[in-house]
């Protein structure tokens, strides 16, 4: 009789803790936003979208880039079609970092917000960013 106190209690005080995440953070009604990019482009003439829809390169550019590395690494192949057909070289820096020129507002808040650390910049230098 008295360990069946025993494991309700304990169970009670698990489920409570484990839980605990959920219902705190809709409780409070803190939840944490999204971040606003930020795109500061260098103006370059003729590139004034990306290589593929917004929508897509939200969702999936850490696809994209990782396809880009294997296919240059691995073939020596650096040309790229758009969806649009327009051509484009498979380079970050090349190619990316041409519109999306500063990293700490364009890259990193979303890597931040979302825990994540890519490892582009173990190989790839940091770009200078404007105003530093």
């Amino acid at each position: 009789m008295g360990d069946k106190f025993k494991i309700y209690a304990g169970l009670a005080i698990f489920l409570g803790l484990a839980s605990f995440p959920l219902w705190y953070g809709s409780a409070s009604g803190k939840t944490a936003r999204p971040p606003e990019i930020v795109v500061k482009t260098k103006g370059v003439p003729g590139k004034d979208r990306c290589v593929m829809p917004a929508g897509y390169m939200r969702a999936s550019h850490m696809s994209l880039l990782q396809d880009w590395r294997e296919t240059v690494v691995r073939s020596g192949d650096r040309r790229f079609a758009g969806s649009d057909g327009r051509e484009f070289s498979r380079s970050l820096t090349a190619t990316c970092l041409d519109c999306h020129s500063n990293k700490s507002t364009f890259c990193d808040s979303c890597h931040n917000y979302l825990a994540v650390t890519p490892d582009c910049w173990n190989c790839h230098v940091v770009p200078q960013e404007e105003g530093r």
